[in-house]
């Protein structure tokens, strides 16, 4: 979980909206922090129970937030500045309960450390090259296929050569004129290839591992590539398309769920095609979005999607449906997903972005792709420069001499004496890594080349420079505080709005829940805040032509059933009405404007020219008060923020704050 002062002042105090907004505000503190270190001229904005808190990092907070926050009185300094003083009060609480030595506290601010970590643990040079590379690439989109012949990387050298010689008697096959697809089907080790014949589509940067992305975009369409390895094994890969990648699209799309939780709901096929058959006849999309579409998240805003480009969508379905269409406007048939029944309407198409715009992206794509060890080569290059090494002479000899007969057995056994162990095989600064610790290193190692019986030397030669290049890299990652401000300042931030997660958890947000007599009361007492507007019982009818509103008009005035007027008004393939029975209040999304509350039948109301809406009203539901049952999640979160105001009240009580009333003066001229 992460979080920071921000959020912790302004935001909804819920883990998933934390969750949520992170990694967005994380981008944020690391291109707009600066440093937190307090100079000479730094001055004590307040102190609590005499623990000063500086200037520098009230208008370093307040600067950035207003980045983030747009509401006008949290942009007031005095507003900022109460909320500012409450989250250093909260903090002091939670300092004085022990929650910072909780287990679980410590384990999650370790495991958010290592993930911040991740964005320092590089080298700007290296990064920029590999950056361009997969910027480049995500202009095309490759079609391949591709013959697989499994070897792991740590597989003894024989069964590396036997492997290799296998993929290039196949691919000297496919040279000489063998179907490459055949030789898949009958040799990948690739399961699917049995079906696909190695066949994987077209694909752009990162839908890869990297080595196999690599010989991808640089083998000639037609062409097979040489072997190439990759955890997997060798593969070798034929080129069949090059094309470009077309970007992202917006669409906009009307869902009709097929769950059958509502016995009495209609046949979501039978009502998508009626939908269907009146954008056909002209009627407007975003209001039959508006009206029909069960995408609540998206029927508000006339059925639009955020944009999206290829493989981005959970479903293939709909993907495919949308990338389908070709101009502005157009509205796909009637389909059925995952999710259920969609009609998808094509509203823009977006061509790729700037180098610049992707370029924060595709970095943190980088760091988490085989692509990183480029990169983690280059930085321990940079570490090696930065720090004191030094090596112990003797050290590699001293474990020459060890591997003996067992050595790559599980019957080799680590020295026991401690005069040995304890000797420094090199040190980094202050810090020694001894004998013990590569010993240990050795001793998990070694047995994997059981098989493969690499001479002594060469393997403990290779295993010192790998054990030493993580030590190197977790040293550094040890001591980012001490050589990267913004590291430290970041991490001290989400460190502190960790610790009021858990404070909030304690004081507030459990205790609301499990607090029942004390929800009710708060309930009761304000029950007016709690009311339902004036609502009908009603079925509303929409057609796509004036006189068949008449007629259906006509026909609920007279009586008839739902079903009858449909039979009557719905021919040959024509839908000229659909209706939507239900309970609705004052204001209603599928009530037309200037609808009054009347029992019978309503009058004719026209929106445009293939809009026109009947409302029979069968019963007037007057206001009254909700019970708790109805809108208890609403209730315990204004209850939530109830218990918070008289809690913070309780803190300004209990600790001694003493404002620097002569700083706080001149807190507007800080800030500018």
């Amino acid at each position: 979980m992460l979080c920071t002062i921000d959020e912790l002042l302004f935001l909804s105090f819920s883990k998933k909206n934390i969750m949520k907004k992170s990694i967005q505000l994380l981008l944020i503190l690391l291109v707009s922090l600066t440093s937190f270190a307090q100079s000479k001229k730094d001055k004590v904005l307040f102190s609590i129970e005499g623990e000063p808190t500086y200037v520098s990092e009230f208008v370093r907070v307040y600067k950035k937030n207003l980045d983030i926050i747009d509401e006008k009185d949290q942009k007031e300094i005095e507003e900022y500045f109460q909320l500012f003083l409450e989250y250093k009060l909260k903090l002091k609480e939670a300092r004085n309960l022990n929650l910072n030595e909780k287990d679980a506290y410590i384990k999650e601010l370790a495991g958010y450390r290592k993930q911040l970590a991740r964005s320092y643990m590089t080298d700007t040079n290296a990064t920029e090259k590999l950056v361009r590379e997969a910027y480049e690439r995500l202009q095309k989109e490759v079609k391949a296929s591709h013959i697989l012949i499994n070897v792991s990387l740590d597989a003894a050298p024989k069964d590396t050569l036997v492997a290799y010689e296998k993929i290039m008697n196949l691919r000297q096959s496919i040279v000489d004129g063998a179907d490459f697809g055949e030789v898949a089907m009958q040799n990948s080790g690739d399961p699917s290839a049995k079906s696909n014949k190695g066949n994987l589509g077209y694909f752009s940067a990162f839908r890869m591992v990297y080595p196999f992305e690599s010989a991808a975009f640089t083998t000639k369409i037609g062409e097979t590539s040489m072997p190439v390895r990759t955890q997997f094994g060798y593969h070798i890969i034929k080129v069949e398309d090059v094309r470009e990648n077309v970007g992202e699209i917006t669409v906009a799309h009307i869902l009709l769920s097929d769950k059958k939780e509502d016995e009495n709901k209609e046949n979501p096929e039978e009502k998508i095609n009626d939908i269907y058959t009146q954008l056909q006849a002209g009627s407007d999309f975003g209001a039959l979005a508006k009206r029909f579409s069960e995408d609540r998240s998206s029927a508000v805003n006339d059925g639009k999607l955020p944009k999206f480009g290829r493989g981005r969508l959970r479903s293939k379905i709909f993907e495919d449906a949308a990338f389908g269409l070709k101009e502005a406007n157009q509205f796909s048939k009637p389909f059925k997903s995952e999710f259920g029944w969609h009609i998808v309407k094509l509203i823009l198409s977006h061509e790729m972005k700037s180098f610049e715009d992707e370029k924060s992206v595709l970095e943190r794509k980088i760091k988490n792709d085989k692509r990183a060890s480029v990169i983690n080569t280059s930085v321990i290059k940079k570490i090696k420069k930065r720090y004191t090494i030094t090596e112990s002479e003797n050290g590699r000899k001293d474990f020459y001499a060890l591997a003996d007969a067992t050595f790559f057995s599980r019957n080799w056994k680590k020295p026991t004496d401690s005069i040995f162990l304890n000797k420094t095989l090199f040190q980094v600064k202050d810090t020694k890594i001894t004998y013990d610790e590569f010993a240990t290193y050795l001793l998990k190692v070694s047995t994997r080349f059981a098989n493969k019986k690499p001479t002594p030397e060469s393997f403990i030669n290779h295993q010192y420079t790998q054990f030493m290049d993580a030590q190197l890299l977790a040293f550094y990652e040890s001591d980012l505080e001490n050589v990267n401000e913004d590291f430290a300042a970041i991490h001290a931030e989400y460190r502190d709005g960790l610790l009021l997660f858990d404070l909030m958890e304690t004081e507030i947000w459990e205790k609301a829940k499990i607090d029942t007599l004390g929800l009710e009361k708060f309930f009761n007492e304000n029950k007016e805040n709690y009311k339902w507007e004036k609502r009908v019982e009603a079925v509303v009818a929409s057609c796509t032509q004036e006189n068949a509103a008449k007629q259906v008009q006509h026909l609920l005035k007279e009586g008839k059933s739902l079903d009858e007027i449909k039979a009557a008004i719905n021919k040959d393939s024509k839908v000229n009405v659909i209706f939507s029975p239900g309970v609705y209040e004052e204001g209603h999304r599928n009530l037309p404007k200037g609808f009054k509350f009347e029992k019978g039948v309503s009058e004719i109301f026209e929106d445009g020219k293939t809009d026109f809406t009947i409302v029979k009203v069968n019963e007037i539901v007057p206001e009254s008060y909700k019970e708790l049952s109805e809108i208890k999640g609403k209730a315990i979160s204004d209850y939530q923020v109830y218990l918070e105001k008289n809690w913070v009240k309780s803190l300004k009580k209990n600790y001694k704050v003493k404002i620097n009333r002569k700083v706080y003066r001149k807190l507007e001229k800080f800030v500018k």
